[in-house]
């Protein structure tokens, strides 16, 4: 009977000479692809494609089997089941990848899977402008221009691709959450038709930073505006994802958010966005050359060395301030040390956690990307294109350096 677990050593270096073996050989498929892109430039890209991910799906298959083709071998778990074909949509086209089969099924080549991913951008494209109302005519004359003449996709096939990507997207939204002391709320806008209106729906984000020193975002939702109601709902959505161990929240001053947070996460800092706080402070300040010398005290106040300092500094550009600017003076007694919550943090984290930049260059990053769509024709759309562009960031966030280090 064959037995199943992790290849042996000799089985290893039997495996690994087989591939140095067939990397040796002039007819290597990593040849065949060369000559291809050799022969015909980018054109090639497609077919050259097409022979490496074959060839690493067979030798992944190999070390799924524990075995090279036609061994007897002890260690061997399965057996192969010759190929089947997929036609895949990529950025150079329609490819047509042979995928190794096993007779037990349970195996797939994560080249494949992983490629499925990096589509997911197109994918939505269609997607989307098919719920724009754009005619399938016109979705494969654009298509066509992107990857080549020789594509033809159906509406059915759109409207196929729009339910798997709700579906995996849906996924990612609750997924599990876990420890994360650090945490940015923010919202943006953007214009959805609602009940036969066109309105301004609230995109609420939360992004954070894990025990881990990573970034990561936490989750998104669209609503009909930012009241409480909503910001709480969202919230309530992330801690039965499991978010958990929040010691400080940073974010602006929206009023049905500052009540949320209090609901949600009662007794945890808040902290006020720095940078919006110095920008609204110009507001008090009716001279136009008195705007420049009062942000420089505000800096001044937010750049101390700690808390206390900040409110010795604070005091003092209170009095200057009753004087030349009494209205400034009464908005910053009262909102200005809403801004002081980071002090408590380590110094090394203050800079990046002192406002909500982070979030909002993303933001940013957000409306670059759906301006295009101008008008969404309801809510669902809009949240499946900023959650697949939110899934993207948020994978790229996981996977690169750490951004604090959090733990000694």
């Amino acid at each position: 009977m064959a037995q199943t677990g992790k290849p042996g050593p000799k089985q290893k270096e039997r495996i690994s000479m087989a591939q140095r073996t067939q990397l040796d050989d002039s007819s290597h498929p990593l040849h065949e692809a060369y000559a291809c892109l050799l022969a015909n430039g980018l054109d090639g890209a497609g077919e050259a494609l097409r022979i490496l991910v074959n060839e690493a799906s067979r030798i992944e298959r190999v070390q799924h089997l524990q075995a090279t083709p036609y061994e007897r071998s002890a260690q061997r778990v399965d057996y192969a089941n010759g190929y089947k074909d997929k036609t895949v949509l990529t950025r150079m086209g329609e490819v047509t990848f042979e995928v190794p089969q096993v007779r037990s099924g349970g195996f797939y080549p994560s080249a494949l899977e992983r490629g499925s991913r990096s589509e997911q951008a197109m994918n939505l494209a269609l997607a989307e402008m098919y719920v724009q109302g754009v005619s399938t005519r016109k979705v494969i004359e654009v298509l066509q221009k992107l990857v080549g003449p020789e594509v033809s996709i159906s509406s059915t096939q759109i409207s196929r691709c729009t339910a798997l990507l709700d579906t995996s997207l849906q996924a990612w939204r609750t997924r599990p959450l876990d420890e994360t002391p650090y945490v940015i709320l923010d919202a943006r806008y953007e214009r959805v038709r609602e009940a036969g209106r066109v309105v301004d729906c609230a995109v609420l984000v939360a992004i954070g930073v894990t025990a881990s020193g990573h970034r990561r975002v936490l989750g998104v939702s669209v609503a009909l505006s930012e009241a409480e109601v909503h910001w709480r709902a969202f919230l309530d959505s992330l801690i039965e994802c499991g978010l958990r161990g929040v010691k400080f929240l940073a974010s602006d001053d929206h009023a049905g958010l500052k009540a949320a947070r209090k609901a949600m996460f009662p007794g945890v800092p808040w902290q006020r966005c720095q940078f919006h706080l110095q920008h609204n402070a110009q507001g008090y300040v009716s001279l136009l050359d008195q705007r420049k010398p009062v942000a420089r005290q505000i800096r001044g106040i937010f750049n101390a060395s700690d808390a206390i300092e900040a409110q010795r500094l604070l005091n003092t550009a209170l009095k200057d301030w009753q004087l030349s600017h009494p209205q400034l003076a009464a908005w910053a007694e009262k909102n200005l040390p809403e801004g002081f919550a980071v002090f408590d943090l380590p110094e090394a984290h203050r800079v990046r956690m002192r406002t909500t930049n982070g979030l909002e260059r993303l933001n940013k990053e957000l409306k670059r990307r759906t301006r295009v769509a101008t008008l969404f024709p309801n809510p669902a759309s809009c949240l499946r294109l900023v959650s697949a562009l939110l899934a993207e960031q948020d994978e790229e966030w996981m996977t690169a350096k750490i951004y604090l280090t959090l733990k000694p």
